[in-house]
């Protein structure tokens, strides 16, 4: 996501590289080859183009000319503008309603179902709130099935009604069921088309007017680009929405929707879908998206992807086990399994500040993992709580039901024993810098 953007935006800034301040006519260059890389990530022209002139308004500003690093400073600038221009900041959702009603929509394809499905897993884990799935679509009667796949998967309840063909009827009756059984956010999936018709906007405009839902969220493929950015506008005029939702931004997309979407329908980005799993979805945060287009990382981000993992009686017994040195191989599968639920692994590695780049051109697979833990599946439930008997018979046995190698098994068991020799030293309060100068360097 937004590697090319950020490639051809670094680009830029090093033509002031060396020079003592920006003026007018250094910034001329950079100015273009900026607005060409928003052009090419598919960017509204006259979006790039009044994005420039406020970036060189206050790039020539007198504080400044007095800069003596005028690359970096202009880093800031483009990234305090990009910032604004997908929004200033995040915006939250309104629950007020009881039960609150969200209404999704969005044509067919973009991923409404399944960010109905993440959706309530995220008010439910997060917020501690009792939702209610409604499948409104009746036209797709594999959105019904699928909605049914993933309320089951989170184990949140689906209303339907088999052989209704009236979507105003069904989502009054499921604010009704709402209200009878205790549940406080209702998230109506509605039809889509593969193109906007007449037929849609009105269907849809009819459940809003039924239902007086609290959130109208407009769910929108980013790798369409431009296109999604007249989809959403045409849907605006007539449903005045409340949010956009921009879904597979873990895709092959040039993030010209991201960036393009906010201005044009006057409609803050709520959340960001960045994979099929149901944890991969994110609160939209203008800043933090500026800081991974331009190659800062996500730090803070990627702290809260861990602490929403985080168990704190499970971090104590392992403290324990640490400083019994009692770290198993059980132990590290959890860990594995815990660093999993976190995302997809390239793109957690992209949140952290200069990976990105350094990332590009790697293919890191979702099941990276899956070598390691087909070779820990292997052993004994003797032999993961005590690493210590795996002699070479048990090792060659191992390797053959994982369908590996010797060398692969005996790298992990080396590795395994120095990242427990690390953090056994780490749980101690032992000088880590010693420890690491200490242990062995692989070639």
């Amino acid at each position: 996501m937004f590697e090319n953007l950020n490639e051809k935006l670094e680009k830029s800034f090093r033509l002031l590289k060396g020079k003592g301040r920006i003026t007018e006519i250094n910034i001329a260059e950079t100015l273009k080859e900026v607005r060409r890389a928003l052009l090419d990530a598919d960017v509204n022209y006259k979006i790039a183009k009044s994005f420039t002139e406020t970036v060189k308004e206050k790039a020539i500003g007198e504080d400044v000319l007095s800069s003596v690093q005028p690359g970096q400073m202009m880093v800031k600038i483009v990234h305090d503008e990009l910032a604004v221009l997908m929004g200033g900041k995040s915006v939250d959702i309104d629950l007020t309603g009881k039960p609150a009603v969200i209404l999704i929509a969005g044509l067919q394809g973009s991923g409404k179902t399944t960010f109905s499905g993440k959706l309530a897993k995220l008010l439910k884990s997060k917020k501690g709130k009792n939702p209610l799935l409604v499948a409104g679509d009746v036209y797709r009667p594999a959105a019904i099935d699928q909605l049914k796949v993933l309320g089951s998967q989170i184990d949140v309840p689906v209303y339907t009604e088999d052989g209704n063909m009236e979507p105003v009827k069904i989502a009054k009756a499921a604010i009704s069921h709402a209200k009878n059984n205790g549940n406080d956010v209702v998230i109506i999936d509605t039809a889509g088309r593969l193109a906007i018709d007449e037929q849609m906007m009105n269907e849809i405009a009819a459940v809003k007017k039924a239902v007086s839902p609290q959130e109208i969220l407009f769910v929108v493929d980013s790798m369409t680009g431009q296109d999604a950015v007249n989809t959403a506008k045409e849907f605006n005029d007539r449903l005045d929405f409340d949010g956009v939702v921009l879904t597979k931004l873990d895709g092959d997309t040039r993030g010209g929707a991201a960036l393009s979407i906010r201005e044009v329908v006057d409609k803050p980005i709520k959340f960001v879908g960045m994979g099929e799993k149901l944890e991969a979805l994110d609160v939209f945060h203008p800043e933090r998206m500026a800081d991974r287009i331009l190659g800062m990382g996500d730090i803070v981000s990627l702290v809260e992807k861990a602490q929403e993992q985080f168990d704190a009686d499970e971090a104590r017994r392992l403290q324990k086990k640490l400083a019994k040195n009692q770290f198993n191989f059980n132990d590290f599968l959890k860990q594995i399994q815990q660093i999993k639920k976190m995302g997809n692994l390239k793109d957690l590695a992209g949140m952290i500040p200069g990976m990105g780049k350094a990332l590009k051109n790697m293919d890191i697979e979702d099941d990276a993992f899956k070598h390691i833990e087909a070779i820990i599946h292997s052993m004994t439930p003797a032999e993961r709580e005590d690493p210590s008997i795996l002699n070479g018979s048990r090792r060659k046995r191992v390797a053959e039901g994982a369908g590996s190698n010797i060398q692969e098994v005996n790298r992990l068991i080396k590795q395994f024993a120095e990242t427990r020799k690390m953090m056994r030293m780490v749980s101690q309060g032992k000088n880590l810098g010693r420890m690491m100068g200490n242990m062995p360097m692989k070639r």
